[in-house]
């Protein structure tokens, strides 16, 4: 991890009806693992990068006033405690689960995203999981580089046809609309399940809004494409699994505790559910001897979601937006709190 320290402005002083530029030594702690070079150069010449100090008596700590977090670090109450000038959390990605947002309100700390920018690659990610699973490319690959395959079979490796398919998304928001109109490509029939339901959606997109009880019974496909809350944390365990069909996949490119892994698991090996591919686990990564790992009818990535380079590039961009406007005493333009 690493701290940052802005060279010159009044961040502590109370904002001015003049004041538009950074000028008081006062530093921001960057809290992320091997952060890409991109990141310093959008943070500009007055931002040094500084050892991040865990001491809670550490004087750089004391003087931070603003956090980037990269890579999904704790930032939690007792964090912000042990920062008493903080008044930014600048966050790197559009999930903030890994952000006490209520303990931040209740100090005053602003918290910011990067909404918009990160929808169209983690819809991409979606249909390339789905279309992997269904087609048997991990599994295909595998055994084109083997020593068994020594001939062409045309009876292997049979997948499910994706096009003309049910697919149901949990979670019909920026995402999943994303996710949704590429659907309609294949011939898609679309379901979905929200908090609450979406007419305008459902007449652009020719969804259909139904339980999630009913979605996972006639779905060929789920895709989970929802925050990571209270009410969506172990979303999909035993009893969900149940209901969906024996030649089910389910693709999980939102966060990892929505699906519960032992059940998970279970469904897999017991093959209650023909296969799952899966952008994101719990923890992450998971050990190298967790049991997820064994199997063949699961596709794991390491949360490629949003790994494309303008994405990415317009992710770093906007976090830097945040931070600056912050520090700026302005409005944050992706505020979360």
């Amino acid at each position: 991890r690493a701290a940052a320290f802005v060279k010159n402005p009044h961040f502590l002083d109370p904002p001015s009806p003049s004041q538009g530029s950074l000028m008081s030594p006062s530093r921001i702690s960057v809290m992320g693992d091997r952060l890409p070079a991109l990141f310093f150069e959008l943070l500009g010449p007055d931002i040094e990068v500084l050892e991040w100090d865990d001491s809670a008596s550490s004087e750089a700590v004391k003087r931070v006033v603003a956090l980037i977090t990269y890579g999904h670090p704790q930032v939690d109450g007792p964090l912000m405690d042990r920062i008493p000038h903080l008044r930014i959390v600048s966050n790197f990605g559009v999930g903030v689960d890994h952000i006490d947002c209520d303990a931040a309100k209740a100090r005053g700390v602003a918290v910011g995203n990067t909404p918009g920018c990160v929808d169209a690659s983690t819809a991409d990610m979606t249909l390339a999981l789905m279309l992997a699973a269904a087609r048997n490319v991990v599994i295909g690959d595998r055994f084109a580089r083997s020593p068994e395959f020594t001939h062409y079979d045309p009876s292997q490796l049979i997948g499910m046809e994706v096009t003309g398919s049910t697919l149901g998304i949990v979670g019909l928001g920026r995402i999943g609309q994303q996710v949704a109109r590429r659907a309609r490509s294949f011939d898609m029939r679309i379901l979905y399940h929200n908090r609450r339901r979406d007419p305008a959606a459902e007449q652009e997109l020719g969804a259909t809004y139904c339980s999630l009880e009913e979605l996972l019974l006639e779905s060929d496909f789920v895709a989970l494409n929802c925050p990571l809350t209270v009410e969506t944390t172990d979303l999909i365990g035993t009893r969900e699994f149940s209901l969906m069909k024996p030649t089910g996949i389910l693709i999980n490119v939102a966060r990892g505790p929505v699906v519960n892994h032992e059940a998970l698991f279970e469904a897999l090996t017991s093959r209650r559910i023909a296969a799952a591919a899966i952008d994101v686990t719990s923890p992450e990564p998971l050990p190298r001897n967790h049991p997820l790992l064994k199997l063949d009818n699961l596709i794991i990535t390491p949360h490629l979601g949003t790994a494309s380079d303008r994405t990415r590039r317009r992710m770093m961009e906007m976090t830097v937006e945040n931070l600056m406007a912050g520090l700026r005493h302005e409005p944050l333009p992706g505020r979360v709190v």
